[in-house]
């Protein structure tokens, strides 16, 4: 594949201008193309900017590749009931959430900023190993905390799901 000056690829740059193209088109003009790509009937109820962005989707995909398989079971398991949706789009997230060791958190609390660093078996802060972020929660605040939370590594509904 030939690169061009700026080390993007010919291609990259072949794809960009095929999405402006597309982005430039009128309505008409758009489900025309959805039926190319897709072959079948433009859905009548989605609006122009998601007919765009599903046609710009399928031409990125086509050239680069689409979705990793797990991502597209969890896109399958959608349609479930709402509620196992939810549960499913969480635990989704939680896994893509994992700390590398080396990652620092940031959290400010009383007007002070605090830096954590991830290590390969626990956290460190103030030149101190803790084997949870609760801990470290507790130190900074004096109370009892969940940690992940504290961090912003969960949201207020989820962690209490699942504490």
């Amino acid at each position: 594949m030939s690169q061009t000056w700026s080390g993007r690829s010919a291609a990259s740059d072949g794809i960009d201008t095929e999405i402006a193209r597309v982005r430039g088109l009128n309505l008409d003009g758009l489900h025309a193309r959805w039926r190319m790509t897709f072959r079948r009937a433009t859905p009548t109820n989605l609006p122009r900017h998601l007919l765009f962005a599903m046609v710009a989707y399928q031409i990125q995909a086509e050239a680069f590749g689409d979705l990793d398989s797990d991502t597209i079971r969890f896109l399958n398991q959608i349609d479930l009931a709402p509620v196992k949706a939810v549960l499913l789009t969480q635990s989704f997230a939680q896994r893509k959430r994992e700390l590398l060791p080396g990652s620092v958190l940031n959290r400010e609390w009383g007007g002070r900023n605090y830096r954590v660093t991830v290590l390969e078996q626990g956290f460190a802060w103030e030149a101190r190993s803790y084997k949870s972020l609760s801990e470290i929660a507790k130190a900074i605040t004096g109370t009892k905390w969940n940690g992940p939370r504290f961090f912003g590594l969960r949201g207020k509904k989820q962690a209490e799901a699942t504490e």
